[in-house]
């Protein structure tokens, strides 16, 4: 006898079906939004925010003191921006993360940007604050490197691959050294400090608003830097990225948060001390407050070029990318050089 086939749910009583999704589409929604689905908040006043994240290109340190006290004095705020500042693990990863939009904002590296635009990563910089490059050898005072000629015969803790060690070649060049007379010894970034304190290194490449002041504190001796900028080797350091997406889909958003940026960081410069003590609380890897101190005040030589002298911080000029677009493209970082429009979509902060 021939076996009956059963009917699927569907054709036996279609119209349960329907009665059944049309009553899951309002449970649904319900669902949605107790995730959170929403992108907006609202203040006490009734003013409805965009919720956004920015994530560092590392742990919380005096760097990033304008964007905690913009936080604290409500500048991102009255701007339409509910802010929330995510601690990062390296500007690579920051880029990476910005192009992949797993988070709205990052600030990042320009040359980490550069890199990765260069393997197709979609991210664009909207607007470097740190124009003058904080790169440099820093040692203690007592080791005598005033000039480039004297780190002849030294040898230099760095990290392969990084920013600095493919500048510091240029930074040789430039001024008469050969690359022979200077010993680097690789190791990673947190190994830098430790070596030089160690007297294993008689320097390290870092940046002069971060590693300097930790060294300091540290030891309690004083701490110089030769800066690759004073010694003729300038590019483009950290500033505000987003993701081609993102930019496309919320433009209005992306100036918004240059805005509020800019206004923030001029803001925190007049009022040092409390942009400072605005970082209470960051992170549980926060430096203490007279390091931060520090790091803020060096980070607060960095803003322009002279190009930019007089103007907002964050805006570019063309000129500027271009030459920092050159030298990455010598360094070997980039494969090829494009034009500034190829990492760069200005959202002008307002003069």
């Amino acid at each position: 006898m021939k076996r009956r086939t059963r009917p699927a749910q569907a054709q036996r009583d279609p119209m349960r079906l329907r009665v059944l999704a049309t009553a899951l589409v309002p449970m649904l929604a319900l669902t949605a939004a107790a995730c959170g689905g929403s992108d907006e908040t609202t203040t006490s006043s009734g003013k409805r925010l965009d919720k956004v994240t920015l994530t560092l290109n590392w742990y919380p340190y005096g760097e990033h003191a304008p964007f905690y006290y913009g936080k604290k004095q409500k500048i991102f705020e009255k701007h339409g921006i509910d802010l929330t500042i995510k601690a990062g693990q390296g500007s690579q990863k920051t880029v990476q993360a910005t192009g992949a939009g797993q988070t709205d904002f990052g600030w990042a590296d320009t040359p980490a940007l550069l890199a990765a635009v260069d393997k197709g990563v979609p991210v664009k910089s909207i607007g470097v604050f740190l124009q003058t490059t904080p790169a440099s050898v820093q040692a203690f005072t007592s080791a005598g490197l005033k000039r480039p000629e004297d780190l002849k015969g030294r040898t230099i803790a760095g990290t392969a691959g990084d920013a600095l060690q493919r500048t510091f070649p240029v930074f040789l060049k430039k001024n008469g050294i050969a690359e022979s007379e200077v010993k680097v010894q690789n190791t990673d970034p947190a190994g830098k400090i430790a070596a030089v304190l160690s007297g294993k290194s008689d320097g390290l490449m870092g940046f002069a608003n971060d590693q300097g002041p930790i060294m300091a504190a540290k030891s309690g001796k004083p701490v110089s830097a030769l800066r690759y900028s004073d010694f003729g080797v300038n590019f483009f350091s950290n500033g505000l990225l987003v993701g081609e997406r993102k930019l496309k889909s919320d433009g209005d958003l992306a100036k918004r948060m240059v805005a509020a940026t800019s206004e923030s960081w001029t803001a925190a410069q007049r009022d040092q001390a409390g942009a400072v003590a605005s970082m209470a609380g960051a992170s549980e890897q926060l430096p203490a407050p007279p390091v931060l101190t520090e790091q803020f005040k060096t980070t607060l030589t960095l803003l322009h070029t002279p190009a930019t002298q007089g103007k907002a911080p964050g805006v570019n000029s063309e000129a500027d990318w271009r030459q920092t677009i050159s030298l990455f493209h010598q360094t070997g970082v980039i494969t090829k050089a494009q034009e500034p429009s190829a990492y760069w979509q200005p959202q002008e902060p307002a003069q």
